[in-house]
């Protein structure tokens, strides 16, 4: 068999592992020269996997037998189109794909459906009038991008202005999302849904870099603070509405929301799993392969999701940013790991890789794992972890941003 997967990040380096494991041969499509998943492939093609002419006209003249990605949403809505056109197996359906990756028709279906979510409107033009009634501060999103682009916090009406401006030139349809902040933490829920029933997997927070008008995630935390039954059976009755109302039977879903400790609202959610090492996040938790169940379902198989106790009391991802440079190693991480102080670590960028500012999750060059069972020793491991790691540029500074990272409890 021949599959080609679209996008060439680090959750593609699993999934093309996992393909390769059954056999399958794997044609990777992305819009980097290098991305870091390139050399784990049989076959690559420079394209962006948003030019949905230039994936079909790959996967006819490749032959593949299907078309398949993981953790990244637009490419997700990529697969299942041309799927759709060339009658090939995919887990999902164009049209739900549509409405799981565009923030206007999932808000649509949201409000239809009584799935609690902030007031919002949605706009290719920005009209004071529509929207005089909501209170600052305002959410500015672009209604077809992910990983946190083009997403601003708007505190009066100018700055309303440049985040609309900003959001509508992200956005492929030249259109976004206008929202009332929610007070409140954030967290992702992580759920598969197995034939139209919601299982929970995991519920963590997500860690923002201070910056007032920005929403970049510098660590994922499990658990989070705000779990307790209460929210734990919450969580799962909105994703069970979710799923319901999107007519997703068979998936893996990543909800994010807002939540006071006593009620949920809905930020967004995707059906697919979480990015970066967001699902080795889930295996550790809850001993689910949301990589090895997606490949499952487009094969037509059935995974069996057995949800197991969590590895540790404590689990965190930390991801790593870097001041402007370009970037050659990683120095220290080997060592750290080989001493238990973090379970893993991976590299998402390429040597060579450049860096200017921290705009987004996409500007992270990597990620360690620290687990522990007491707060104590949380705390511990974190910082000697970074008393001993670097990122090294190509003239042999360090550019690791240091200061981004707090104490793992600190975040309360």
């Amino acid at each position: 068999m021949k599959a080609l997967v679209l996008a060439g990040g680090f959750p593609q380096i699993a999934l093309i592992q996992e393909l390769k494991k059954r056999g399958i041969y794997t044609v990777l499509a992305d819009y980097y020269e290098e991305p870091v998943a390139k050399p784990y492939a049989d076959k690559f093609y420079r394209t962006s996997t948003l030019d949905v002419d230039s994936i079909k006209d790959i996967a006819v003249n490749e032959k593949v037998d299907f078309l398949i990605t993981a953790c990244t949403d637009q490419a997700l809505l990529t697969v299942a189109l041309v799927s759709e056109q060339l009658s090939l197996p995919c887990y999902i359906d164009y049209k739900t794909a549509l409405n799981v990756t565009n923030k206007s028709y999932m808000k649509k279906v949201f409000v239809e459906n009584n799935i609690p979510t902030a007031q919002h409107f949605i706009l290719s033009e920005l009209d004071f009038s529509l929207i005089s009634h909501l209170e600052y501060p305002l959410i500015v999103k672009p209604v077809d991008c992910n990983s946190s682009k083009g997403v601003k916090k708007a505190f009066n009406e100018k700055e309303l202005k440049e985040a609309f401006a900003d959001a509508v030139n992200f956005s492929r349809t030249n259109t976004a999302i206008i929202e009332e902040f929610m007070e409140g933490q954030e967290i992702t829920a992580d759920i598969y849904v197995e034939n139209g029933t919601a299982k929970l997997l995991s519920i963590a927070n997500s860690d923002k870099i201070a910056d007032q008008d920005k929403f970049v995630i510098w660590r994922t935390r499990y658990p989070a603070d705000e779990a307790s039954e209460h929210i734990d059976n919450l969580v799962a009755k909105t994703a069970q509405q979710i799923a319901d109302a999107f007519g997703i039977t068979d998936a893996p879903m990543l909800v994010q929301m807002i939540t006071d400790g006593k009620k949920v609202s809905v930020l967004e959610f995707s059906a697919r799993t979480g990015g970066g090492v967001k699902y080795r996040l889930i295996h550790k938790v809850s001993g689910v392969d949301v990589i090895s169940a997606v490949v499952d379902l487009t094969l037509g198989i059935k995974p069996d999701i057995e949800v197991k106790p969590p590895e540790n009391k404590y689990i965190s991802n930390e991801f790593i940013y870097c001041k402007p440079g370009k970037f050659d190693h990683f120095e220290g991480f080997e060592e750290m790991k080989q001493q238990g102080i973090i379970s893993e670590y991976f590299l998402f960028k390429w040597k060579g890789a450049e860096f200017d500012k921290v705009e987004n999750s996409g500007d992270r060059v990597g990620v360690f794992t620290i687990q522990a069972d007491t707060p104590e020793e949380m705390i511990r491991k974190h910082r000697t972890a970074l008393d001993n790691i670097k990122v090294v540029d190509a003239d042999g500074n360090n550019i690791m941003r240091y200061d981004l990272f707090t104490d793992w409890f600190a975040a309360k």
